[in-house]
């Protein structure tokens, strides 16, 4: 097995191993130069202690002495450099109390994650791989470095990290790692929000996001995301679904591109679902106002989770509109009111999600229903093309023309230019500044 090492991590290895030490880029990068894929960044351990890699290069910053890393610099791009080490006792479900530094390159790699993980490369002694990461990878499975139950034990993210990488990759995970994860899945509540934030959105932006269910089924969401459970629990007895809420949720997933906001969109769009429903006498389940109910609950779970305002806005703002319109044969006028009350930076990322949504839902009514949002999307877009006035923005007078007009400041001017913007959403031609101060009282 040959793996081209990037330029620079080459130099920093060489120049390790020249000075009589061992070095190995590590981790990640090494599995994912066996798949194919490009890695994000290069991880290089050694048998050097710190200093020792300090004294090698020219420029360096201290990262985590005291864990053994030290980033070397290479025309301003930083590669961490990591002594072997062997992990003491955990004590927080996440760090090693103390590390041991050790000159033994497979007591290092003993500490790691999964066997995908725990390999190492040079160019004179090839892979190191002895906890068969290579079987693995062609078995496409997730297994643990040695006991499972020690690896979740020692740092419960891990128990997240299973999932995600089995969603990235398409693996299984291997059974007595499922098994410890089923045990030890309580204890992803040592972990903190924004840890947990990460590993979700990058399960959610796999290749396979409805290995959600998998974390459902293992006891990983009643921790981090309970109200997935309970959307998973709740039937449908309605025309439209043929789905639980939850997995109706997974089905829409994979409708949506891989794209941060709108796979939250998806994930929390019926997530009001729940505590909405209420039965009729002839046995059908409704929904009614589960977008607003979706869009509060979302709102206190993204920061729950210590998400961004700028995500939280977004994606809240599509959770409450996901289903605004359905139903309604559009007209321009329609469609223009709808970018008005929803928001121009909105409104067209409702699309994917609608369309999303609708790809999930049972046969009844999809053609019709696919027609109509076809109709709302050739409207936007006829209205994007003509430029038309959908906002205040671009109103042809603003509140100084009204005042030079003659108007005074206050409540009057203000309701003035939103009762002309609702003349001009009717009939976008009239937005002319002549006509518009011809309707000045």
């Amino acid at each position: 097995m040959k793996i081209q090492l990037p330029e620079k991590v080459a130099f920093i290895i060489n120049t390790i191993q020249e000075a009589g030490y061992e070095a190995y880029a590590v981790g990640g990068c090494v599995r994912d130069s066996i798949l194919g894929r490009v890695p994000d960044d290069w991880d290089i351990t050694t048998s050097a202690k710190p200093q020792e890699v300090k004294a090698l290069f020219r420029r360096t910053i201290d990262t985590g002495l005291q864990h053994g890393t030290v980033t070397v610099m290479l025309d301003k791009e930083g590669y961490e450099v990591t002594t072997y080490r062997i992990d003491g006792a955990y004590e927080d479900s996440r760090h090693p109390k103390e590390v041991i530094f050790t000159a033994n390159l497979v007591e290092d790699l003993k500490r790691r994650d999964f066997t995908i993980n725990a390999m190492a490369y040079n160019e004179t002694a090839g892979l190191v791989d002895v906890f068969g990461g290579m079987e693995d990878i062609e078995a496409g499975i997730i297994r643990c470095v040695g006991k499972a139950r020690e690896r979740f034990g020692e740092d419960a993210l891990r128990i997240m990290r299973a999932v995600r990488f089995s969603a990235q990759l398409g693996y299984t995970i291997e059974e007595e790692t499922a098994c410890a994860i089923r045990e030890l899945s309580g204890t992803l509540k040592n972990i903190s929000a924004e840890r947990i934030q990460v590993e979700l959105v990058k399960l959610l932006v796999s290749p396979h996001p409805d290995y959600l269910c998998r974390a459902y089924e293992m006891g990983i969401t009643k921790v981090i995301l309970p109200e997935f459970d309970v959307a998973m629990e709740c039937a449908q007895n309605n025309p439209h679904h043929c789905y639980t809420v939850g997995e109706h949720t997974l089905h829409s997933l994979l409708e949506v591109e891989a794209d941060r906001v709108l796979r939250l969109a998806m994930l929390f769009h019926d997530i009001g679902k729940p505590g909405s429903k209420t039965v009729g006498e002839d046995g059908i389940s409704h929904f009614h106002g589960h977008p607003k109910l979706g869009e509060e609950m979302t709102k206190s779970i993204l920061r729950r989770l210590k998400f961004d305002n700028d995500t939280i806005y977004k994606v809240t703002k599509l959770v409450l509109y996901h289903d605004y319109g359905n139903g309604v044969v559009p007209t321009t006028a329609i469609v223009r009111r709808a970018i008005n009350k929803i928001g121009e930076d909105i409104f067209p990322l409702l699309f994917p999600v609608k369309k999303a949504d609708l790809a999930a839902q049972s046969d009844y009514k999809k053609q019709e229903k696919q027609e109509r949002l076809a109709l709302w999307q050739r409207c936007y877009e006829e209205i994007v093309r003509r430029q038309e006035c959908v906002s205040l923005k671009t109103l042809a007078v603003t509140g100084k023309d009204l005042i030079d007009a003659g108007m005074k400041p206050g409540r009057e001017l203000g309701e003035m230019l939103q009762r002309l913007l609702e003349e001009v959403l009717e009939d976008p031609s009239l937005n002319t500044k002549e006509y518009l101060l011809t309707r000045i009282p």
